[in-house]
C-alpha cells in the first residue's frame, strides 16, 4: 500500500460500537488515525474529550466541512445513517459504514451514485468477511471441496434481548431499522451472498415474541413493532443451472440459544461452521469437514488468514482488517469490498422478506 508515511484522518460518528470497537481498532491501524468525535448532543463535550483525547463536533455541517478530516465512520443507529452519510458524500469525505447502511435501496442506490461521481471510497462494516476461518470457509467452497452444494442451513440464535424487563429503546421499532434483520440478517445475507452467490427467491416470517419493553428507568411499557424471530427460505444463483436453496433461522430472544451455525451439504461432502459463544460474536468458532467416507476434521484456518494480534473484545481484529482495507482503497484509489453494492444486495433480501412476511408470498429479487 501506498502511504507515502501519511495516515489518513478519521472522525467517529456513535457512542456504542464506533466508540467502543472502532475507536479502539483504529488506535493499532497502521494508515489510518483517530482524530475526532461527533455527537449530536452538545453537553457530551467535554465528557469525550476528556475520554478519547479527540477533537469534538455536535454540528455534522462542521465536520463534513473541515479540511483536517478525511474520512468518516458512521456507526451511529440506522434512521440518521442515510442523511449523514448523503451530506459527508457531497462534501468528498470517504465512508466505513455500519449496517443496516439506511433504512431503503432506494437510499443506499442514492449514495452509490454520489460516492461514484465523486469518485469516494465507502466501505461497509461486514466484518465477518475478516474472520480467519470465515476466509477458510470462503477458500474450500471456491476450491470445489464440496462438489454441487445441495442444501445450506444458518441459524443464528442469540439471547442478547430474551429478558423482557431489557428496557425499550430504537432497537424496539421497526421503522428506526431495529429488530434481528438489521442486527444480524444483514450479516447472515451478506455470508450467503459472499459464499454462495445472489439470492434470487425469498419467503420470509417475522415475529415479534416480547411485544413490550419498559422504558428507560421507568415501570412504564411501551410496544416493540421490530421482530426478534425471522425465519426465511432463500434460492441463491452460483450461475450454474441449479439453485441452492439456504434456509435461515435468526433470533434474538433463544435464552441460552445455539449461537451461529453455518451447515452446507453438497454432493462430495459437508462443512460446519459454528460456535457457541454468545459473549462475543467473534471468538470461539470451529470448522468441521466430513468427506463422502463420513471422515470428519477439524479444520484450522491457513496462517495467512489469522490475525496478528487479538484482543479481549474479539470484534476489534476483524474491524481493523476492515479498516486497513478501506485505506487501502482510499490510498490506491480502487473498488472496496464490501462496499456498497454488498451491502444493497444484503438490503435486499431485509426487504424482500419483510414484504414477504406481510403479504404471504414468495419474492422475485
Amino acid at each position: 500500500m501506498n502511504t507515502k508515511n501519511k495516515k489518513l484522518k478519521i472522525a467517529i460518528a456513535g457512542l456504542g460500537f464506533g466508540k467502543k470497537v472502532h475507536l479502539e481498532a483504529l488506535k493499532e491501524s497502521d494508515y489510518l488515525t483517530p482524530v475526532a468525535i461527533y455527537h449530536y448532543e452538545k453537553k457530551q463535550k467535554s465528557i469525550l474529550e476528556k475520554e478519547t483525547g479527540l477533537d469534538f463536533f455536535h454540528n455534522w455541517e462542521d465536520l463534513v466541512k473541515s479540511s483536517e478530516i478525511d474520512g468518516i465512520i458512521i456507526a451511529t443507529p440506522p434512521e440518521s445513517r442515510f442523511k449523514l452519510a448523503k451530506q459527508a458524500l457531497e462534501n468528498n469525505k470517504n465512508l466505513l459504514l455500519e449496517k443496516p447502511v439506511s433504512l431503503s435501496s432506494s437510499e443506499i442506490e442514492e449514495l452509490q451514485r454520489i460516492s461514484l461521481i465523486n469518485n469516494l471510497s465507502v466501505c461497509v462494516d461486514f466484518e465477518y468477511r475478516a474472520v480467519p476461518l470465515f476466509l477458510q470457509t470462503k477458500k474450500l467452497i471456491d476450491e470445489n471441496i464440496l462438489g454441487e452444494i445441495y442444501l445450506v442451513k444458518l441459524d443464528w440464535l442469540m439471547g442478547s434481548r430474551s429478558d423482557p424487563k431489557r428496557a425499550w429503546d430504537w432497537y424496539s421499532l421497526e421503522e428506526k431499522g431495529g429488530g434481528v434483520i438489521g442486527a444480524l440478517g444483514t450479516h447472515a445475507f451478506d455470508m450467503l451472498n459472499w459464499f454462495f452467490g445472489e439470492a434470487i427467491n425469498v419467503s420470509g416470517k417475522l415475529a415479534t415474541s416480547i411485544k413490550k419493553r419498559p422504558l428507560p428507568n421507568s415501570s412504564d411499557l411501551n410496544d416493540v413493532t421490530s421482530e426478534d424471530v425471522c425465519l426465511a427460505n432463500i434460492e441463491i444463483s452460483n450461475y450454474s443451472s441449479n439453485l441452492i436453496p439456504c434456509q435461515v433461522s435468526l433470533s434474538s430472544i433463544s435464552k441460552n440459544g445455539r449461537g451461529f451455525s453455518l451447515e452446507i451439504y453438497g454432493s462430495e461432502g459437508s462443512l460446519i461452521l459454528k460456535s457457541e459463544n454468545q459473549k462475543d460474536y467473534v471468538h470461539g468458532f470451529n470448522l468441521k469437514y466430513s468427506n463422502n467416507e463420513n471422515k470428519i476434521q477439524n479444520l484450522t484456518a491457513d496462517s495467512s488468514f489469522n490475525f496478528e494480534k487479538t484482543w479481549t473484545d474479539g470484534r476489534i481484529a476483524p474491524v481493523l482488517r476492515i479498516q486497513n482495507l478501506w485505506a487501502e482503497s482510499i490510498f490506491n484509489k480502487t473498488p472496496i469490498i464490501p462496499g456498497l453494492c454488498e451491502g444493497l444486495a444484503s438490503h435486499k433480501v431485509c426487504e424482500a422478506i419483510r414484504e414477504s412476511s406481510k403479504s404471504g408470498l414468495n419474492i422475485k429479487i
